[in-house]
């Protein structure tokens, strides 16, 4: 029987085609790339048309060997990678590899993993996208040109270890911009006062004083001056304005937009949100359907709806909610000008299938994430949600309060999703009761609150998204490994969820602006990714783009390395006393992370790593717990005593205490609340904060 080699990228797929595709059919993973560009040197003659060598990447021998063996069995060879740039660079690195001709037939894409969606794409195979190669070529080979050529300026101005990259310095650009404009921000005072008014028995609402005599209240003595003005006066009902408000759906996720909410509503880094949604598109084992993939491709800017997908939706909707619910046409959403709109928004691939179908057969996260997808997905095509906006002035003396309330008069699609918020404040909607002008109104309380001015928040992962997206910078695929390289180079911190860059952060910005500027320039980055979408669509050639930019850049470069100075970075010093020498012990930064040393180096030789102390005791020797990290940067706690104490445990120490012993405890969240269990190994005691025995311990 003749058999058709259909090539993946991952290991979940193949048994998710597999599964409906037949024995007609061999199915084969890839494994992500197979060649790439050298690590250990350049890898792009520059002065051959900026030619790259790729060689086959290290371990994927037996990949690449068992794929040409399957290659040779079969009558013919689809690849069926990622849809995207990405994945269209995959096939032409796997149809070299696999001596097929890029020209032929031998190219397939689906956008999500169902039986109808890839035996669709089966049918209308096609060459490989040359164009869509040259772009990732152009883009692979440009981040190579930056990064490897002012990582090692980097390292010789500054200290090992360090990196630069296109859209990561762009990145810290935004960072370093917002701290220095929080560092510059002067606070400025003023106050306000509210009216707390009844309208009759338990009809108690709020009221801000908007207009009035001298109202500029930035001082103490202005609200005395006022409140002294309104002394006495009678609070009446002046007018009375009402109006529906209609607030419409957001779109369904694209990249950016799941990670941002992924982060507001669960917490989710940007990397987290991509691996979960990465398992959520491949497949997972669901009960009665086996494998099978919850959600369309996950790097998408587009907002773009199969029609199918909409009318399952409807239909849904219908079900659930009632005829009310299901707008007269199907909702659509306009991409962004930027927008490649290769294939669909994030969306379940079966809209019917609800997460609480789901509950026992996914993990934690990916039940979670799913549930954020799916509700999304449906709420967006849902009616609007209608309020109605209340609006009153009340006249005191020659002053005027506003109350304003807002109430529903029909939730649509709020009844199932509403959209998570940025900043931190709460919307407060009260509800007013019905008030007609000339009504007067009973004085319950005049409170008056002093505020402060505040300066732009920090970037969150959210936040730095959003930013990046709204200025061009990058592509959905390359946001979450952005993020991740500023941490591990130490540019930036998180503290309290929020980007803080650091001083080396600083230093690195504050070099690029001065020597570099195009390269932290945001406009240069965004009009470069425009570029990238020209040789994409056949309007720009893929070695003008790259000569455009590395021509000026190596004379920069050049120039720079001659007159920049090596920058030294100070040791952090602490209050501690070097055992050996008795030296005041400093923080340094090493390949590893940060540690302990003493600054007598080489004289003294003491190191040691840094710890955290923690407020619980270890329950065998009594000893301060501290939190460590394995060499591969996962944290664990020990005992501080080691290594004549090794008690150790990967989940963080409670500041509950065991009800058996009294040591410590670790928790984790169970279907009925939080569930605690003892760390002493000769207790082990385990309860649900409920109080009821747990019947497993926490892992």
């Amino acid at each position: 029987m003749p058999k058709t080699l259909v090539v993946v990228e991952s290991p979940a797929k193949v048994r998710t085609l597999s599964k409906f595709l037949g024995r007609r059919y061999m199915v084969k993973a890839s494994v992500g790339h197979v060649r790439d560009l050298p690590k250990s040197q350049l890898g792009v003659d520059v002065e051959n048309a900026y030619s790259p060598k790729y060689i086959t990447i290290r371990g994927k021998g037996d990949v690449i060997r068992d794929l040409r063996d399957a290659a040779k069995k079969a009558d013919r060879v689809l690849l069926a990678t990622d849809p995207d740039r990405e994945g269209e660079a995959i096939s032409w690195h796997l149809a070299h590899i696999l001596k097929l001709e890029p020209d032929e037939r031998c190219r397939i894409e689906f956008n999500e993993i169902t039986e109808g969606a890839v035996r669709s794409a089966l049918e209308h195979p096609r060459p490989i996208d040359r164009k869509r190669v040259e772009a990732q070529q152009a883009r692979r080979i440009l981040d190579r040109l930056v990064g490897y050529n002012l990582s090692p300026f980097l390292w010789r101005k500054v200290r090992r270890g360090l990196s630069a990259g296109r859209v990561q310095s762009s990145a810290l650009r935004l960072i370093c911009d917002r701290e220095r404009e929080i560092e510059a921000f002067i606070q400025e005072e003023y106050w306000s006062l509210t009216a707390v008014l009844s309208a009759g028995k338990k009809a108690k609402f709020e009221a801000k004083l908007v207009e009035g005599v001298d109202l500029s209240l930035k001082t103490r003595a202005d609200v005395d001056r006022v409140l002294a003005g309104i002394e006495g006066a009678t609070y009446t009902v002046a007018s009375v304005t009402s109006r529906d408000r209609v607030r419409n759906p957001a779109p369904p996720f694209t990249t950016s937009t799941l990670q941002q909410e992924a982060f507001r509503k669960l917490g989710f880094s940007a990397r987290r949100t991509m691996a979960v949604a990465q398992q959520l598109y491949e497949g997972v084992e669901v009960r009665d359907e086996g494998h099978v993939a919850l959600i369309t491709y996950m790097r998408t800017d587009s907002t773009r709806v199969a029609k199918e997908a909409q009318a399952a939706a409807r239909e849904f909707i219908e079900a659930k909610f009632g005829p009310g619910y299901v707008p007269e046409k199907p909702r659509t959403y306009g991409s962004k000008s930027r927008a490649q709109d290769a294939h669909e928004a994030i969306r379940p691939t079966v809209p019917g299938r609800t997460p609480d179908s789901l509950v026992g057969h996914l993990g934690r996260d990916q039940l979670r994430l799913y549930r954020l997808i799916w509700e999304r997905f449906i709420a967006s095509q849902m009616t609007p949600a209608i309020f109605e906006a209340v609006a009153v002035d009340i006249s005191a003396s020659k002053y005027t309060f506003r109350a304003t309330g807002l109430s529903v008069k029909f939730p649509g699609f709020t009844a199932l999703y509403t959209e998570g918020r940025d900043d931190d404040s709460k919307d407060r909607e009260q509800t007013l009761p019905k008030l007609e002008v000339g009504q007067s109104l009973t004085l319950i309380q005049l409170v008056d609150q002093q505020h402060f001015t505040q300066p732009p928040p920090r970037y969150t992962e959210a936040t730095l998204v959003k930013a990046l997206e709204k200025n061009g910078i990058g592509r959905p695929s390359t946001y979450a490994p952005i993020i991740e390289t500023i941490r591990k180079r130490d540019y930036a911190v998180l503290e309290e969820k929020r980007f803080r860059p650091t001083e080396v952060g600083f230093i690195v910005y504050d070099l690029l602006r001065t020597h570099f500027p195009s390269i932290v320039d945001l406009e240069f980055t965004a009009r470069m990714e425009k570029d990238l979408d020209l040789i994409e669509s056949g309007e720009e050639n893929w070695v003008d783009v790259t000569d455009k930019f590395y021509g000026p850049f190596s004379k920069l470069l050049e120039a720079a390395d001659a007159k920049v100075e090596r920058v030294e970075i100070p040791d952090e010093p602490t209050d501690e006393l070097c055992p050996k020498c008795h030296a005041n012990l400093v923080i340094k930064t090493g390949r590893f992370g940060k540690f302990i040393a003493c600054p007598r180096y080489p004289e003294c030789k003491y190191t040691r790593s840094m710890v955290r102390q923690l407020s619980a005791a270890c329950p065998v020797c009594g000893e301060p717990m501290v939190e460590r990290r394995t060499k591969t940067g996962r944290r664990f706690y020990g005992c501080s005593a080691y290594p004549r104490c090794t008690f150790t445990v990967w989940n963080r120490p409670s500041d509950v205490v065991c009800v058996e012993c009294g040591s410590l405890t670790i928790s984790r969240k169970g279907k009925h609340g939080t569930i605690f269990k003892c760390a002493n190994p000769k207790c082990g005691h385990s309860w649900r904060s409920d109080g009821a025995e747990a019947n497993s311990g926490a892992r």
